[in-house]
């Protein structure tokens, strides 16, 4: 289910950051990953002080029982981290660190997964259009976003789509692709998964024309290269060009849009995201996080 597929997914973040998570959130996840909730509630317990580390490991309890499909639990962590989350806010700025963000993030992700699950869509979509308006200027923007998509955006008009910073060769404008399908792959120079992507896309390219499959492959700078060293924007472009050339030049006919806006609007906070849009404009696959050869051509229609 839809919601399932949430929970596998992991908001985008620097390559190294699962490593630096607070320890409060590794042992949490760690003994949720062994099917211990009873661990994982002695480690919250044990906590102190409750802050921001706390709340998103208390967000991962939501998470866990959405996959265990205990939506009444994971409906109750969920309202508790952002119970929190608001309170501590009354003191401090959102994205003064990584841990509150991805807690509030993950507890609006599972409350709006939790209503969609018990058949309450209209409910779920209202929501996520709320807390994306209240956090649009934030970090978390993109991560609502996605969820907004994932529920509502299959079977209507495709976004707009930036095109005017790219790599390499201009992309055409979406409107100017009707008649022919077209595959969206939002990817990240970091992003081992993204790479993986690269010869399955080589590989439908050659059997499916460009003349009836565009192929768009939009990314963005995050501020940082090869080992998250941080490099001016100048520097970035030209990593992002060399990781270009070397992983995905293959894919004839492919155009990069640059452009950090087309993935807060698409929200891509979950790289590679894949979206399939038919003939007409209109979104057909909405599937953050990589896909096999099988499951791609079958969206296609192969």
């Amino acid at each position: 289910m839809r919601w399932l597929l949430v929970l596998a997914m992991i908001i985008t973040l620097k390559p190294s950051a699962s490593a630096q998570r607070p320890q409060i959130v590794r042992t949490v996840r760690s003994a949720i990953g062994a099917g211990d909730f009873s661990k994982a509630q002695a480690a919250l317990d044990a906590q102190q002080p409750k802050d921001s580390g706390y709340l998103e490991a208390l967000s991962w309890m939501a998470r866990g029982h959405l996959g265990a499909k205990r939506l009444d639990e994971a409906d109750s962590y969920a309202v508790r981290t952002r119970t929190g989350a608001l309170a501590m806010l009354k003191g401090r700025a959102l994205d003064d660190d990584s841990s509150l963000p991805l807690a509030l993030g993950a507890s609006i992700e599972v409350q709006a997964q939790v209503l969609d699950a018990r058949g309450q869509r209209i409910e779920a979509v209202a929501f996520l259009q709320d807390e994306l308006k209240r956090w649009h200027s934030t970090s978390i923007r993109t991560r609502i976003q996605k969820n907004l998509h994932l529920i509502s955006l299959v079977g209507k008009p495709a976004p707009a789509l930036i095109t005017k910073e790219h790599v390499g060769a201009a992309p055409p404008a979406l409107g100017s692709l009707k008649g022919r399908k077209t595959l969206l792959f939002f990817w990240a120079h970091w992003c081992g998964d993204c790479k993986s992507q690269a010869p399955i896309l080589t590989r439908i390219r050659k059997e499916i024309p460009e003349s009836k499959l565009a192929i768009l492959a939009p990314t963005q700078t995050y501020g940082y290269v090869e080992g998250g060293n941080e490099a001016p924007h100048a520097d970035e472009i030209a990593y992002i060009k060399g990781v270009f050339e070397k992983y995905y030049s293959r894919i004839e006919g492919v155009t990069v849009p640059l452009s950090e806006e087309n993935f807060k609007a698409w929200g891509s906070s979950t790289t590679p995201t894949m979206v399939l849009i038919d003939e007409g404009g209109v979104v057909r696959i909405y599937h953050p996080g990589k896909m096999t050869y099988e499951e791609l051509t079958a969206a296609l229609g192969k």
